[in-house]
C-alpha cells in the first residue's frame, strides 16, 4: 500500500489534491471519480482507497485501471479488486485476460484470477495460454503466469494446455511443476 501511495505522490508533485483525498471520506472520494478534470493519479487514488475499504463504488474505476498500460497501475487495481470482493471481479479479470486486442496488459488480469480461485479462473488461464502457446508469441510473461496460476489452481482441466506448455523453453520447467500440482 506504501509503494502505490508513494508513487501517487510522486505524480500528484505539489498538488494540495494529493492531502485531500488521503484525508477523505468514502463518500468524497467516491464523488471525486465522477468529478471532470480529475488527473489520472487523483482516479486512481480515489480508486484505491475504495477499493481497500471494499466500497463497491470503486469497482469500475478499477476495472479501467486493471487494463491500463501502466504496469504499477494494474498491479495496484488488481489488489484493490482483491481487497474490494465484489463477485462481478472474476468475470471482468477474465474478459480482460482472455481478449486477445489486450494481451500486452494482461498480467495483472491473469494473477488477479489466480489469487481469486473463482469458477471463471482456470476456463479464462487455459483459454489464454493455449492462445499463447503459437510458435514466437512476444507474450511469454502472460503465459507463464497463466502456467503458474494453473499449478496454484491445481484445476485437473489444465493437463492437456500444461503438457503443450512443456514443449515451450520458457515455460518448460514452470509447467512440468504445474503438471505436478494437479489432482
Amino acid at each position: 500500500m506504501n509503494d502505490v501511495l508513494e508513487r501517487l505522490r510522486g505524480e500528484a508533485g505539489q498538488s494540495p489534491r494529493y492531502e485531500e483525498l488521503i484525508a477523505a471520506d468514502p463518500d468524497a472520494l467516491a464523488a471525486s471519480l465522477t468529478s471532470a478534470g480529475l488527473p489520472l493519479w487523483a482516479r486512481e487514488l480515489a480508486a484505491y482507497r475504495l477499493g481497500l475499504a471494499g466500497d463497491r463504488r470503486a469497482f469500475e474505476p478499477l476495472v479501467l485501471l486493471l487494463n491500463h498500460r501502466d504496469p504499477p497501475r494494474c498491479e495496484a487495481a488488481a489488489a484493490a479488486l482483491a481487497a474490494l470482493g465484489d463477485p462481478r471481479t472474476a468475470r471482468a479479470a477474465a474478459a480482460l485476460a482472455t481478449n486477445s486486442l489486450r494481451t500486452a496488459y494482461a498480467l495483472q488480469p491473469v494473477r488477479l484470477l489466480t489469487a481469486l480461485r473463482a469458477p471463471e479462473s482456470a476456463p479464462a488461464l487455459m483459454a489464454t495460454l493455449s492462445r499463447l502457446l503459437s510458435p514466437h508469441e512476444p507474450y511469454w510473461r502472460v503465459a507463464l503466469a497463466c502456467v503458474e496460476g494453473l499449478g496454484t489452481l491445481a484445476d485437473p482441466r489444465a493437463r492437456e494446455v500444461l503438457t503443450r506448455a512443456q514443449s515451450h523453453p520458457r515455460l518448460a520447467v514452470a509447467a512440468t511443476r504445474s503438471l505436478h500440482e494437479l489432482r
